[in-house]
């Protein structure tokens, strides 16, 4: 179960030490060791800000992909996905159920440009078997925040 720390960073990683220290009743020194450890453990890999592109000027295009790969004998899909990280291009790689083994997100300047990634550098390596893209046209809600700025609804749909 996530603590009630991670669950407020998660919400807003721009809260302070003492606000955080605030609304948990500990101190911030606490908080800042808490924190700390939970870095230094792996279980908070960084900190992001999610942007709308289009209000930023940003042009580029998104693209989701599903590959259906053989995976290796003894590291599975494992040396594939490792070897798909490498690419700039790449920003997640997923290991799926259903019928594509392997989901990624990748970005670039153009259809174009996304196309030829796909069809040089992921169609051609050793296991790939089939590939599937499906370009993002608009993104409406991002990790719970809504990119379009309409307010948010904190009402419940049955209640």
């Amino acid at each position: 179960m996530m603590s009630d720390l991670l669950n407020l960073l998660k919400e807003n990683a721009r809260l302070s030490n003492a606000q955080l220290a605030d609304m948990l009743g500990k101190t911030e020194a606490e908080v800042a060791a808490e924190i700390a450890d939970l870095e230094k453990k792996g279980v908070i890999r960084g900190y992001t800000t999610i942007i709308n592109d289009e209000l930023a000027g940003d042009d580029e295009v998104e693209a989701l992909i599903e590959l259906r790969v053989t995976p290796k004998h003894d590291t599975g899909f494992d040396d594939v996905a490792k070897t798909i990280m490498l690419y700039d291009e790449v920003e997640s790689v997923s290991l799926m159920s259903g019928k594509y083994d392997l989901a990624l997100t990748v970005k670039g300047r153009s259809l174009k440009e996304v196309a030829m990634f796909v069809s040089q550098r992921l169609s051609a390596m050793d296991g790939v078997l089939a590939t599937a893209t499906s370009f993002v046209l608009k993104r409406y809600k991002d990790k719970n925040i809504l990119i379009e700025g309409e307010e948010r609804d904190e009402r419940s749909m049955w209640g």
